[in-house]
């Protein structure tokens, strides 16, 4: 169930000029409520923002007094600005734990696939998961990477590609995710996150190879309860479902990719 409650901003440092890691004291979001990488939380964005801005979390920790959560955001818009400007002991309107996160099995497998600012909500799984996971990072360029050591240092091989070569292999994840399938698809499945043509095309070289896929899909959010349409989406079988409530981790071969 999620709560609203006042967190403290313990934590705030840029990646790069655009992004951010954030960390939140969230009360016993952890240890009583489960919140965990994958899922996310609605931030308030000052007073000038109607609606809340959900944001991925990357980590979440139980701790004594307060458990910790780390949300690592892009400021794209007025709000998301605003975020960025805040500082260590600031105080900020949360909702949360919203959504779920990826499934992951007791010795399983995993193949992690980020896209941009879809490569924090899997930081937590490649930490836990360790060398039993390789991971696949894609972003548009250099100067954008992040999180890359952080990788390296949990997952068994890391990958990186960016769109115009300045690091890394030249060209778009799918590519690298299919050369690693056709050596050894031995993985529990897929845990992929990023924009929706990434998703698509990740999904699609799964499903030809065999392999279980989960996707977490970005979608505009304006609720986050499900009560509003903002992010509904149509899957495979007619029916639509909320990003917010029945996401945002969908297994790959719900989803409609054609709409």
């Amino acid at each position: 169930m999620a709560i609203q409650q006042i967190c403290t901003v313990v934590e705030m440092t840029p990646l790069n000029p655009t992004t951010f890691w954030m960390t939140l004291e969230v009360g016993k979001l952890v240890e009583e409520h489960g919140l965990h990488a994958g899922q996310f939380l609605h931030i308030a964005c000052g007073e000038q923002s109607f609606l809340r801005r959900p944001i991925s979390v990357a980590l979440a920790q139980p701790d004594a007094p307060h458990d910790t959560a780390a949300l690592i955001f892009e400021a794209k818009g007025e709000g998301t600005r605003w975020l960025s400007e805040r500082r260590p002991g600031d105080k900020l309107d949360v909702l949360g734990p919203l959504g779920n996160g990826f499934s992951v099995e007791e010795g399983g497998r995993y193949l992690l696939v980020g896209g941009g600012i879809g490569t924090p909500p899997l930081l937590g799984y490649a930490e836990y998961l360790g060398a039993r996971s390789v991971a696949v990072l894609g972003f548009r360029s250099k100067d954008r990477v992040i999180l890359e050591e952080r990788y390296r240092e949990a997952c068994k091989e890391t990958y990186l590609c960016t769109d115009d070569g300045s690091a890394g292999r030249h060209g778009f994840v799918d590519q690298q995710v299919k050369e690693i399938l056709d050596k050894d698809k031995d993985f529990t499945a897929i845990l992929a996150c990023g924009p929706k043509p990434m998703l698509r095309s990740v999904a699609k070289a799964a499903a030809e190879r065999g392999v279980q896929c989960q996707v977490s899909m970005e979608e505009r959010m304006a609720c986050g309860v499900g009560a509003c349409l903002g992010c509904a989406i149509q899957m495979a079988d007619g029916t639509m479902k909320h990003v917010c409530k029945d996401g945002p981790v969908f297994d790959a071969g719900e989803v409609d990719w054609n709409v």
